[in-house]
């Protein structure tokens, strides 16, 4: 028998990082749901510990299944999937990679930002077909719009310091004012979405958030606004952007994620004034690795007694 601590990984890894675990945990490896089934049937009374992602969770039924469970961490900072009160009600500590991927998320939302005012991929689509810029409408400036943030977390916290680069004035709506900033807070959405140029979604996902950018809060962004969402994709009904963007009550979106994942979102792939990506915002070889060495941390800090770095309340 060995005297390593069982493990199963439930989400992707890199064979480097699969390898780097081997050496200290008796990993299983399951990335995909039907290895996820299979490993738990087969070992579930010996896992004491879960590494997944938010959009995979774990189930009150899969931690019934893992009697032994005692941690459940999750690469990156989500982690709506996960059963929170089965946890709580287990004793299952739950930790996060909170404030590892935040820069590359900030990054890449802001790119969205540029692109989609800047419309880049008509842009670049237009120039491959030989079209001169003289047959293409300008596009809008990025610097002096106003930018609305809807979830003022580290992630908005990072994006409202990039706009202070494109001399952007920033708004935010949240659950709550953030304590000690600086900023203005529109107490709803909708007046936040009436006030912006460009609205980005940075809120987590989760029942309280579903479709909270309805049609009422797109037709207050205008035709004339942008949406940008790097958040999570049920924060935005699809539906409703797709009508949206087919009756120009909007300019265009950039969209990191969408409710369809992973397949692509049907309803939008036929806009011109859309850009989208494959849910990729906070992946980066360096924030993989930051994000490896969090569980680390976090794996190593609960079963040394110390407790985990970052614990999800």
């Amino acid at each position: 028998m060995s005297d390593k601590i069982p493990l199963l990984v439930a989400t992707t890894l890199s064979s480097e990082h699969q390898a780097r675990l081997a050496e200290h945990y008796d990993m299983r490896y399951a990335p995909t749901a039907a290895d996820r089934v299979a490993a738990i049937a087969e070992r579930g009374a010996e896992y004491r510990v879960v590494l997944t992602i938010g959009v995979l969770g774990v189930t009150a039924a899969e931690m019934a299944a893992m009697p032994k469970l005692e941690l459940i961490c999750c690469m990156g900072a989500g982690f709506e999937l996960v059963d929170l009160d089965a946890a709580r009600a287990r004793g299952i500590v739950v930790a996060n990679g909170q404030g590892t991927n935040d820069d590359c998320v900030a990054d890449h939302a802001f790119g969205l930002v540029i692109a989609a005012v800047r419309n880049f991929r008509m842009l670049d689509q237009k120039c491959r077909e030989g079209v001169w810029r003289l047959a293409i409408p300008q596009p809008p400036n990025v610097s002096g719009k106003r930018l609305g943030i809807l979830g003022m977390g580290t992630i908005g916290q990072k994006i409202a310091r990039r706009a202070a680069g494109f001399d952007m004035p920033v708004g935010y709506h949240n659950r709550k004012p953030k304590e000690g900033s600086p900023l203005p807070y529109f107490d709803s959405l909708k007046a936040l979405a009436e006030w912006a140029d460009v609205l980005v979604c940075a809120a987590p996902g989760g029942p309280a958030t579903k479709h909270i950018v309805n049609a009422e809060v797109l037709d207050a962004l205008g035709p004339k606004g942008f949406l940008v969402n790097i958040g999570r994709g049920s924060v935005v009904d699809t539906e409703a952007l797709a009508a949206a963007l087919r009756e120009q009550r909007i300019a265009g979106a950039g969209l990191d994620v969408y409710e369809s994942e992973p397949k692509p979102p049907e309803q939008l792939i036929g806009f011109d004034n859309l850009l989208i990506t494959p849910h990729l915002a906070g992946w980066s070889p360096e924030a993989t690795e930051a994000s490896f060495l969090r569980f680390l941390a976090n794996a190593e800090g609960h079963f040394s007694g110390r407790g985990v770095v970052t614990a999800v309340q």
